[in-house]
């Protein structure tokens, strides 16, 4: 990587950082799925124990060592292990629309385009640096997130059960290889875009439809029609990883002037 990639890269990351509007919409979204929503669900679940039924089906699903425990232990690590980590595959894809919606097509309204174009780059290497920018960022907002929500739940857990329920390995799976991997494909996917678009809010709404698959496979999971094991995730990191790699060389290559331009 050369010191005009990484220039590029730390421009992004300041153009972001700079803007409050931008920077509380990057922040909303993460607090509210890794925090806010788990606190929900324990809280609703401590204060109204009749509710428990709603996740005898998905209980049902748990390894036999794991049902036989206390109740309000069993919903939680279901919660921590099951449910949550399909929403760090959410949190990256909209921490990364913030920055990648507005690589392109932001240099287009602030009218810096061209001065980017005059840069000692190549188009390539000014692509690989917009999608780099976007996924550094992504997955620090990932990593932040993941901290607070096991402070937060590991707290609450200990107040209501006296216990700790601790992340199990599907989270070493999610965080290090699907969710990068899924954040690079709609990253790239986006940037791509981005250079098509004619405005910030035409990028960031192509790229809602990216989250589809993740909130089906959410969906499935809630109403235990596919229960995802960490095989599955195995399976849908390295599918993913491969696919992400091969868009990215793809994108690229054919990535042209013209298309900037129009």
């Amino acid at each position: 990587m050369t010191q005009q990639m990484t220039a590029i890269m730390k421009k992004d990351l300041r153009s972001i950082t700079s803007n409050k509007r931008m920077f509380s919409t990057l922040l909303v979204v993460p607090i509210t799925l890794s925090v806010i929503l788990p606190t929900i669900f324990i809280l609703v679940f401590h204060f109204a124990p009749q509710t428990g039924g709603d996740f005898e089906q998905l209980l049902k699903l748990l390894p036999a060592p794991l049902t036989d425990g206390d109740l309000s232990q069993n919903v939680i690590y279901l919660l921590l292990n099951y449910i949550m980590p399909l929403y760090f595959l959410i949190i990256p894809i909209m921490a990364a629309t913030v920055m990648s919606a507005s690589s392109f097509v932001g240099e287009k309204e602030k009218q810096t385009l061209e001065t980017l174009l005059y840069c000692p780059l190549s188009l390539k290497q000014i692509f690989r640096a917009k999608v780099l920018a976007s996924f550094l960022l992504s997955m620090l907002v990932s990593g932040i997130s993941f901290a607070a929500m096991v402070v937060v739940l590991e707290t609450e857990t200990m107040l209501i059960t006296g216990s700790f329920v601790f992340p199990d390995a599907k989270w070493a799976l999610i965080l290090l290889l699907v969710s990068p991997a899924v954040s690079l494909i709609a990253i790239t996917l986006i940037v791509r875009g981005s250079a098509k678009s004619q405005s910030v809010e035409d990028a960031q709404q192509r790229a809602v439809f990216l989250l589809l698959p993740v909130i089906l496979l959410l969906v499935s999971q809630f109403t235990g029609v596919l229960f995802v094991s960490a095989w599955i995730l195995l399976g849908l990191g390295l599918v993913c990883g491969l696919l992400a790699a091969w868009l990215l060389q793809k994108c690229m290559n054919g990535f042209q002037y013209e298309t900037l331009l129009k």
